[in-house]
């Protein structure tokens, strides 16, 4: 399973991606295969990965398509292969932009 970890400053200062970084990699043991990592702001995001399905893709924390929203995501989409075409142009249309290890 994945390891996922994130700060919020309600006072607005800037996280410190040294601080996320830190935090992050405490959870190595969830996931040894990939880690990612976001600040912008107040805002810091931080991923491990566990690389079961998928092991070439799957880097986080991921970006909508005009990079206004970023998530981190701890879980698998059991029916992507139902999913079709509409998952497939959602995901590649997404641009995972975050810093990694």
């Amino acid at each position: 399973m994945c390891g996922l970890n994130g700060r919020y400053n309600f006072d607005g200062r800037p996280v410190s991606a040294a601080e996320i970084t830190v935090m992050r990699d405490v959870l190595q043991h969830r996931g040894p295969d990939d880690a990612g990592l976001h600040v912008c702001g107040p805002i810091g995001l931080g991923h491990r990965r566990l690389s079961i399905i998928d092991l070439a893709g799957g880097r986080q924390p991921i970006d909508n398509e005009d990079g206004s929203v970023t998530i981190v995501f701890n879980g698998e989409i059991y029916n992507f292969t139902s999913c079709g075409k509409t998952c497939w142009h959602a995901v590649t249309r997404s641009r995972p932009t975050a810093t990694r290890k």
